[in-house]
């Protein structure tokens, strides 16, 4: 099947003043390239500072004005640019933002998701998504102020998908909800994605995205270390030593924390920049020069030493 989206070779960076007149180029995303299909959902993940929301903010051609762009974004096999995504923002293309002040607190709920339109077949369409994520008819008429947390989340996302866009960006969709709730709002998207749309979902709770993702995206310091199935976490064929110690942090693999820290846009040391943090490390990640990026066993593997493979 054709890729609904495809980004390659991916790189944003901010123009920034340094000691005064001194402009600098601050790298925060380099060479990101991925797919995502219809009826998948894809799962983007890494610690705050990682890039994640910037990824989003590209793809819908909305960084702000001091950021540069490069690589390619294809969307339906044609060039995104910011034309085209303009006309495609909104309607094929949705954004599910991680903040609930998203919603107009002056306006209520039923207007925000017909967009102005008042005709009966808008209003039966407003009430049918609303419907769909547990939301009765009255909250039509209410405000933001006057919905719970969860509820509001839920009319996030029912604003977004009333157009039934073909491609879903979900930003931190989950953020202060508890785990019943947090996983009821990550199934509506896998139905979503079973319908047929494509979904990017991203996010820092790696136990959440696994229970809705077919492919996951392990973002760290704004590189992709690993790229791989859903299904390899729990089989234990991680190829990446960051990728495992996310998965040996879960509360249910032991909570096993790992020393240091993600290094800052700009301080990004020479050779593999998880090396300070790897306890595989060996003196050719600390001094080599640029990680490969190698395809292994059904995924791919930023490493110089990839687990269950050969150095290339």
């Amino acid at each position: 099947m054709e890729p609904l989206l495809q980004v390659e070779h991916l790189s944003i960076s901010f123009t920034q003043y340094d000691r005064g007149t001194r402009r600098r180029s601050l790298p925060v995303i380099r060479d990101l390239s991925f797919a995502i299909r219809p009826g998948q959902v894809t799962a983007v993940v890494g610690s705050s500072g990682s890039g994640k929301s910037l990824l989003a903010h590209g793809i819908l051609g909305i960084l702000p004005y001091n950021a540069s762009l490069e690589g390619t974004i294809t969307y339906g096999g044609e060039p995104l640019t910011r034309r085209r995504v303009e006309g495609l923002r909104g309607r094929e293309i949705a954004l599910v933002p991680q903040g609930v002040t998203y919603l107009d607190p002056l306006m209520e709920i039923g207007p925000q998701i017909r967009r102005g339109w008042r005709d009966d077949r808008a209003r039966a369409e407003s009430r049918a998504v609303l419907a769909r994520y547990g939301l009765g008819a009255e909250v039509e008429g209410m405000y933001p102020f006057e919905l719970s947390g969860g509820m509001a989340r839920r009319a996030l996302i029912a604003a977004a998908v009333v157009e039934r866009p073909k491609l879903i960006i979900a930003d931190e969709p989950t953020p202060g909800l508890d785990a019943r709730a947090a996983g009821r709002i990550l199934g509506h998207f896998r139905e979503l994605a079973e319908e047929g749309a494509g979904v990017l979902l991203i996010t820092h709770d790696l136990e959440l995205a696994l229970t809705i993702a077919h492919r996951v995206l392990v973002l760290y310091a704004g590189e992709t270390i690993e790229e791989a199935d859903a299904a390899d976490f729990a089989a234990g064929t991680l190829r990446h030593p960051c990728t495992r110690a996310l998965w040996n942090a879960l509360p249910q693999n032991g909570f096993v924390p790992i020393p240091g820290t993600q290094p800052y846009p700009g301080e990004i040391p020479a050779g593999c920049q998880f090396a300070p943090r790897c306890a595989r490390c060996r003196e050719a990640c600390r001094s080599g020069g640029p990680v490969p990026d190698t395809a292994l066993r059904g995924g791919r593997v930023r490493c110089y030493f990839p687990e269950g493979g050969e150095r290339p």
